[in-house]
């Protein structure tokens, strides 16, 4: 890698930055809070996610990024050269010298939506762009020879989506990428207490009930008192959920992530079977450290699955290193 180079896992929930030679130098969530008459940005961020559920009517927290693509291209370009620029001052470096980036997308991304990312990346001053789909940047990341014969598999969930993929020679064999991450997660939930308990609460509540007592399966019954509003008084309250609640409330985006699993694994190649079933399965991304979502995928498939060290780094680490195998990945998306 060139001593500038940067990577980029731009994820629904949030962006990691990497550099050559420094690793990753940041983490946010991908959120942008704006003044609506003005169109000003006010905060992105870590400070524009405290703002979620809390702004005035004249501000209001926007997540640019939906489902892994951009939803909304003008404000994904002001968060990228926000944090760009953040990256690069911390280097000492002006956007005049803007490096290589290798961005991440994911798998089964349309040419429209990548071309999308890599214009929004462009117009921060990048001089090239270059994309490289999830599973194979966490492939990367969690230290697996991407260019090697013997055949891999990756479950990456993030906060958008859930790439599922097997991985040979460099390139994608097959690959199944659904809608299914930490965000839908947490929709669940919200709506689970909503109609269970007649009690609302925030988003940023339900990201914490998942992951405090979140989980697939259970092992071990876990409690967690929570406020919110009332829906009966339509006043501000507390009440107390358990795990196996949330596992009742999640179990539906649970199956969703199992099901495609299993559909990647029966259109493989026998030696490639083979491969997978005497390596396992490797799982990457914040949706994976979900409690028992291993193993629920484990006794469904008869597959060992382990989580990859530093699982939430993987795509990002990854995506950065990614551009030492520039050659590889190009020749495999021809």
């Amino acid at each position: 890698m060139a001593s500038n180079d940067i990577g980029i896992d731009l994820g629904t929930a949030n962006v990691l930055i990497s550099v050559s030679g420094k690793g990753i130098v940041l983490t946010e969530p991908s959120v942008v809070a704006i003044e609506k008459n003005t169109g000003s940005v006010l905060a992105v961020g870590s400070e524009a996610y405290k703002m979620i559920g809390k702004t005035p009517s004249n501000i209001v927290s926007i997540r640019p990024l939906q489902n892994g693509v951009i939803s909304d291209y003008d404000t994904t370009e002001k968060m990228l050269n926000y944090f760009i620029g953040k990256v690069l001052n911390k280097k000492g470096m002006n956007k005049v010298f803007m490096p290589r980036v290798m961005v991440c997308v994911p798998t089964g991304v349309t040419g429209v939506e990548k071309i999308a990312v890599e214009e929004a990346v462009r117009h921060t001053g990048a001089k090239e762009v270059y994309t490289i789909e999830g599973p194979i940047a966490a492939a990367i990341g969690a230290g697996i020879d991407i260019s090697s014969p013997n055949g891999s598999m990756v479950i990456d969930i993030g906060g958008g989506t859930a790439d599922i993929a097997i991985i040979s020679l460099g390139g994608t064999v097959v690959s199944e990428s659904i809608k299914i991450g930490g965000d839908k997660f947490d929709e669940a939930i919200i709506e689970y207490i909503k109609k269970q308990h007649n009690f609302l609460v925030g988003e940023l509540t339900a990201e914490k009930i998942k992951i405090k007592i979140g989980t697939a399966c259970i092992d071990e019954e876990k409690y967690m008192d929570i406020s919110g509003i009332n829906l009966v008084t339509r006043l501000p309250g507390k009440i107390q959920i358990n795990s196996s609640e949330i596992k009742d409330a999640i179990e539906k985006c649970t199956q969703q992530i199992i099901v495609a699993a299993c559909s990647v694994l029966e259109k493989a190649p026998p030696e490639l079977s083979s491969d997978i079933y005497e390596n396992g399965i490797i799982m990457t991304g914040g949706g994976s450290l979900l409690n028992g979502l291993d193993k629920r995928i484990q006794e469904k498939t008869n597959i060992k699955v382990s989580i990859a060290e530093d699982a939430l780094l993987c795509v990002a680490k990854g995506t950065g290193a990614s551009l030492a195998s520039l050659n590889l990945l190009e020749k495999n998306k021809k």
